[in-house]
């Protein structure tokens, strides 16, 4: 013996199946269809009456069905109406001059919409895209750019690996892609790999496990700090607009020498300090400096011939600030009311 949750259900279904199928030849046929349906002694009206009978949980279930059902047969009947007109012969037509119906179009997600930008001004410099692996070996994520063996970045507290003998692993940073394509190719290399990476870090404001990096990569004959310094003050005038300034840091990173980070001046206070930039007028956004000989000797090119530079900064760390996004977590949680706040020409 079927249930009373059972008959419902397929009472619904029923009506719903009735109402999906109904094709007019009249508008007279359309206002007998809502009366027949929607009216207060109509068919969808009068599924309340059983729907009394039904125990709390059956309730639940059943009243999201009969409110889908009571939704599909009001935008038939107003799109019927808003769309069918009689001729001069009394025929039914379909009104051609009536507008189509608006199409509600997505919006990009804002790390897309940044990764987007910043591809798009390194392209202009002649970088090209590299894709790169996300799951990495130890040589290519740390021996190769120089990391020593007890450098903490290899620790477990710190880096994900996936093979009992740590020899594979979720990448740390979009460096080992550099790693990859110096011993692949030939310089010169002008090259931009974006990507995701990961680390075991808590899940909080300012920090999450997986993240977004894109790493940029210069060898030539004769690259200087200069020409690094000249890139990253033309990418920052295209990121953040014409006035904004950037300053250099000295810093380490095991693959260049010398390393630094660089600084813009806040966006928000124009450099005249605030609570974002706590104070100093300035906001770090990346790392950078001239690739390591030793790096160039791991990849077989030689370091007397060849310089080059690197950089590599956060895309969430951009965004924001670009967007003034105060909580890293946001990107993740895939909230609609969050997302559609986006638009861009990328």
């Amino acid at each position: 013996m079927l249930s009373n949750l059972r008959i419902m259900i397929d009472k619904i279904n029923e009506l719903l199946k009735a109402v999906e199928n109904f094709s007019p030849k009249s508008l007279e046929e359309v206002e007998e269809f809502r009366l027949k349906y929607l009216s207060k002694k109509g068919l969808i009206p009068s599924l309340f009456n059983d729907f009394r009978t039904l125990s709390p949980d059956e309730k639940k279930v059943v009243g999201v069905e009969i409110n889908k059902l009571k939704q599909v047969a009001t935008e038939k009947v107003n799109s019927l109406k808003a769309s069918l007109v009689v001729n001069d012969n009394s025929e039914l037509e379909i009104d051609l001059s009536r507008p189509g119906d608006p199409l509600n179009l997505g919006s990009r997600h804002p790390l897309s919409i940044v990764r987007n930008e910043i591809i798009s001004i390194f392209t202009r410099l002649g970088f090209i895209v590299a894709d790169g692996r996300e799951i990495e070996d130890d040589d290519h994520n740390f021996g190769k750019l120089n990391f020593p063996a007890d450098h903490p970045a290899r620790d477990m507290q710190d880096t994900f690996f996936i093979s009992s003998d740590m020899n594979v692993l979720l990448r740390t940073h979009t460096s080992s892609s550099q790693a990859h394509e110096m011993s692949e190719m030939k310089p010169p290399i002008r090259s931009l790999s974006p990507g995701r990476v990961y680390r075991n870090e808590a899940i909080s404001a300012r920090a999450h496990c997986l993240f977004h990096q894109i790493e940029g990569l210069y060898v030539d004959k004769n690259v200087s700090f200069a020409d690094l310094k000249q890139t990253l003050d033309y990418f920052a005038k295209e990121m953040f607009g014409e006035k904004t300034k950037i300053r250099l840091r000295p810093s380490y990173f095991p693959f260049t020498e010398p390393s630094a980070e660089m600084d813009v001046s806040c966006t928000l206070c124009g450099g005249k300090g605030c609570n974002v930039c706590k104070g100093t007028g300035w906001l770090e956004i990346l790392g950078c400096g001239m690739v390591d000989p030793n790096v160039f000797v791991f990849a077989e090119i030689d370091p007397q011939v060849y310089s080059g530079y690197a950089f590599g900064m956060g895309i969430e760390r951009i965004t924001m600030l670009k967007y003034g996004i105060k909580d890293l977590r946001l990107f993740f949680e895939n909230d609609i009311r969050f997302l559609e706040q986006f638009s861009s020409v990328y």
